[in-house]
């Protein structure tokens, strides 16, 4: 079942900058028009779906900005979680609530021709203004990182005047992935500042015709559970060969707030950090999705511990 929190795609009006106290590893109820929502037969009592009509944010933004690099130490970091932690905390995050992937039913792989082999592939939409997008992507580069190595991610923040203002992440909007057992495909539609209009967010990279048609096709409320039809189109969009989807964050973004990309980074291998079980948690359960779809290989990763729990509770076989 899908429980997760999301940017609606489309925009129709302002919803002016956030403000408030910040503080360490907060999963509290967004205010004003954001909405919690239950799904499915248990009631979920943190990370609970949070559906928001992306806006064009507050009256002021910024302009172009330069690509940053990440750092490479920071990265390291990110792309070497030791398997101790992964095992440790499996999908155990009490503090702050993580909902699992959705398992697809009878939908047609998705795979791509790689090196004269075909492998599944990931697809993932998203946009760098989104904080949902934010706190999903520490885990996507965690998970796709137990199977293959990343290049050109750099350092972003999600958009200062939206809900969950300066969120800090990465962006794949130069990024490479290079993987045996999957690939990865990335489009980040929206920078995370606004056109010269100030009317919305300034378009970045373009969807092909055929990732288009799966963004729409199964981001949509046809497909995915608690996801509402006037939010269709909503961000992030991770999916996993067409056969495991995930629509939105899988924990809050508050959980992040307060704290510097390095510092989160620097708590990766931290197992009893609340921001570090939420992290380690969605990324065991996107590890299980992408095992689910390659065969799973590689096997010390796919019969770990913590993967098989992730797959247990997703009812995966």
């Amino acid at each position: 079942m899908a429980t997760n929190q999301a940017n609606k795609k489309p925009a129709t009006r302002g919803s002016g900058p956030r403000s408030g106290p910040r503080g360490r590893a907060r999963a509290g109820r967004p205010a004003g028009l954001f909405t919690w929502i239950a799904v499915g037969l248990v009631v979920v009592v943190v990370a609970t779906l949070v559906i928001i009509k992306v806006t064009s944010g507050g009256s002021s933004g910024s302009g172009a900005q330069a690509f940053q690099p990440a750092n490479p130490a920071v990265v390291s970091q990110v792309t070497t979680v030791p398997a101790t932690v992964f095992d440790t905390i499996g999908v155990n995050s009490s503090a702050i609530g993580v909902a699992p992937p959705q398992v697809m039913k009878k939908l047609p792989f998705l795979s791509v021709t790689q090196n004269g082999k075909k492998v599944p592939e990931v697809l993932y939409v998203g946009a760098e203004y989104c904080p949902y997008c934010a706190a999903e992507r520490w885990a996507t580069i965690i998970a796709l990182s137990r199977f293959g190595t990343w290049s050109g991610l750099g350092n972003m923040a999600s958009y200062s005047g939206d809900i969950y203002p300066n969120t800090p992440t990465f962006t794949f909007v130069r990024a490479h992935y290079h993987s045996q057992y999957v690939a990865f495909r990335s489009v980040e539609m929206y920078t995370n500042y606004l056109n010269a209009a100030k009317t919305y967010y300034q378009p970045l990279q373009t969807l092909s015709a055929q990732e288009n048609g799966l963004f729409k096709k199964y981001d949509n409320c046809k497909y995915i559970t608690g996801l509402t039809c006037q939010n269709n189109e909503s961000f992030p969009f991770v999916n996993f060969a067409n056969q495991v989807m995930i629509v939105g964050s899988s924990y809050t973004p508050a959980a992040l707030d307060g704290n510097s990309r390095d510092q989160i980074a620097q708590g990766l291998t931290n197992t009893s950090d609340p921001i570090t079980a939420a992290i380690i948690a969605t990324a065991n359960y996107q590890t299980a999705s992408i095992c689910s779809v390659d065969g799973g290989q590689p096997a010390s990763v796919c019969t770990s511990p913590g993967v098989k729990a992730a797959a247990k509770r997703m009812g995966l076989k």
